[in-house]
């Protein structure tokens, strides 16, 4: 199989590209800057896609965008996060809609802030879009595809939640605090956390990949989501480490600007894995205690 795929240096791009690779597939990798061999320039600011690297290949695995909470959402960054991604995905889905030989399959990245914040509801892929900027965001993201889709083009929206990984992401950006001892629950706690693993979110991706049957908003979140307090817990389980303590809301509306505290950290959303699990994707990490083992390696001795 050909693949082209954006958003190949980041955390998620990187090991889905060496895992096709892996198994023999050929990678293109769309880039911003002059292209080496094996990848191909793209513009999403300026509108410029090399097509002809688009031609004739099997697939397409879109991955780019700007880091949802890299940075406070000022006006500019949520200017940003909107280009970044629905531009970019405009561009891409036209193009491939415009092609005499698209490919068969579109795999387009979204998020499960699709759903805004939900409370206690569980989540299928059948729950409607919720509220908030981060939510249409999501939802605007995901129709930017809708021109491959006309096309004839199978697409699949990949709505993820928190990518657990020691290599990069949210729990990276954790670790140092709670390796001290000092990290602990944010807020009340209550709200819930959707996660996956970052093996089980390339598993996912390839999986989509590879099953005809599979279109439309996918959930790549593992099938067992926690709530923040819980996942605390198990994360200073995994690293031996207490994890009594808590962050106020006021404190992280503070640091992080209201509406990305509101939206990301302080909101929850307990989504269930419909897709993936009604055509057999059999995850590796189905357990947050598991999970995390998998992720940091061997805990440290007491």
């Amino acid at each position: 199989m050909r693949v082209v795929m954006s958003g190949s240096s980041g955390l998620i791009g990187r090991s889905v590209g060496a895992a096709l690779a892996g198994r023999g597939d050929g990678v293109t990798r769309l880039v911003r800057r002059a292209p080496a061999p094996g990848e191909a320039g793209w513009d999403p600011g300026t509108g410029t896609i090399d097509a002809g690297a688009l031609e004739g290949a099997d697939a397409v695995v879109h991955l780019a965008g700007a880091g949802i909470g890299d940075k406070r959402w000022s006006t500019a960054r949520r200017a940003e996060l909107v280009s970044s991604r629905v531009q970019a995905t405009t561009l891409l889905a036209r193009t491939l809609a415009g092609l005499s030989r698209p490919p068969a399959v579109l795999v387009s990245a979204s998020a499960v802030g699709f759903y805004g914040d939900r409370g206690d509801e569980e989540l299928t892929e059948d729950s409607e879009g919720g509220s908030g900027f981060l939510a249409e965001l999501c939802g605007a993201w995901e129709s930017a595809t809708a021109p491959a889709a006309e096309a004839g083009v199978r697409v699949v929206r990949v709505r993820s939640g928190v990518v657990l990984s020691a290599g990069g992401g949210a729990l990276a950006r954790q670790l140092p605090l709670f390796r001290l001892g000092i990290g602990g629950r944010l807020g009340s706690g209550r709200q819930w956390l959707s996660w996956i693993s970052l093996s089980d979110e390339v598993g996912a991706i390839l999986h989509v990949l590879d099953e005809p049957a599979v279109q439309g908003p996918v959930n790549a979140t593992a099938p067992t989501p926690v709530t923040n307090r819980e996942f605390t817990r198990a994360l200073g389980r995994a690293l031996r480490r207490p994890s009594v303590l808590a962050v106020p809301g006021f404190a992280l509306r503070v640091a992080l600007g209201s509406d990305l505290a509101s939206e990301m950290v302080l909101a929850g959303q307990r989504v269930l894995p419909a897709q993936l699990l009604a055509t057999g994707y059999r995850f590796d990490h189905p357990r947050i205690d598991a999970a995390l083992g998998a992720v940091l390696g061997p805990r440290p001795p007491t």
